[in-house]
């Protein structure tokens, strides 16, 4: 009985901020006022299913999964790479991989913009080569950039938590057998490195779609995304119940993908085959 008080602060914490915020947002998307009454009603999805909406809920998917594999192509050999290295060695880049996070995303977005604007860093490094300042801020690749920066840590951490711990018996045993290092890969590393890399999946993609801090910066607020919209709503247009509406969608969303990924690793691990 004594064991259960622990557990309580902890409940209580859960309870103020997260069963009762998410309540509160329900009940505004499935409330409006209506000649000074409140009244439910399901008018704020309906709403949301408008063609200038959808628009902008594919657009922050379609930049969402861009940054996704970006993520995924930068991290896994960074993951693999962390994991063959000296302990103290190792230790030194996972510290220099996680710094930037010690920061503030707004502060490493805003440096982002120096290094992109027109006479930022990265033009001056071309003016060099004789090339003319190009046009890099305020673009698409910016912002997918932005996102591949800030996101890019939470992709090489779980990948490399699993590589760190696989059984290097298993890769010289294929290796025994005549396998080559594709073959490896393919058969052994990475269908044993699938949880870290769904796991990292998810930390990528939740974040990239609901962004809107590096969307507004780096894209010059000429990107719209899903996460910008939810925030006009609640910090300048003051519809409260439509951003209500919105948010409970992308977190609708966002369980959705979850459970996909959730079943596909079940499922790999329990049918038992490496491809």
């Amino acid at each position: 009985m004594k064991k259960k008080w622990f557990s309580y602060p902890y409940l209580l914490w859960m309870l103020l901020f997260t069963v009762i915020p998410m309540a509160l947002i329900l009940y505004y998307s499935l409330t409006d006022t209506v000649n000074g009454e409140t009244v439910f009603t399901l008018a704020n999805f309906q709403k949301f299913f408008q063609p200038v909406y959808l628009k902008v809920l594919w657009h922050s998917l379609v930049l969402a999964f861009y940054c996704t594999v970006g993520c995924l192509l930068i991290g896994y050999p960074m993951a693999a790479i962390l994991a063959n290295q000296h302990f103290v060695k190792k230790k030194f880049l996972i510290m220099l991989i996680m710094l930037p996070t010690w920061m503030n995303i707004l502060l490493r977005t805003y440096a982002w913009m120096t290094i992109l604007e027109r006479n930022g860093v990265l033009n001056s490094f071309l003016g060099f080569f004789g090339i003319e300042p190009m046009q890099f801020l305020y673009t698409e690749g910016a912002v997918i950039m932005g996102m591949i920066y800030n996101f890019l840590p939470f992709m090489v951490l779980p990948i490399y938590s699993v590589l760190v711990k696989m059984d290097k018996s298993l890769i010289e045993a294929a290796e025994d057998l005549g396998a080559n290092r594709i073959q490896i890969f393919r058969k052994v590393t990475f269908p044993l490195s699938a949880p870290g890399v769904i796991s990292g999946i998810v930390m990528v993609f939740m974040p990239a779609v609901s962004t809107f801090v590096i969307s507004r910066l780096l894209g010059g607020g000429q990107f719209a995304l899903i996460g910008n919209l939810i925030e006009q709503q609640f910090l300048w247009v003051g519809d409260w119940n439509f951003g209500s509406a919105l948010s409970i969608v992308m977190m609708v969303l966002i369980l959705l993908s979850m459970a996909v990924l959730n079943r596909y690793d079940k499922d790999k691990e329990a049918g038992g085959s490496l491809w």
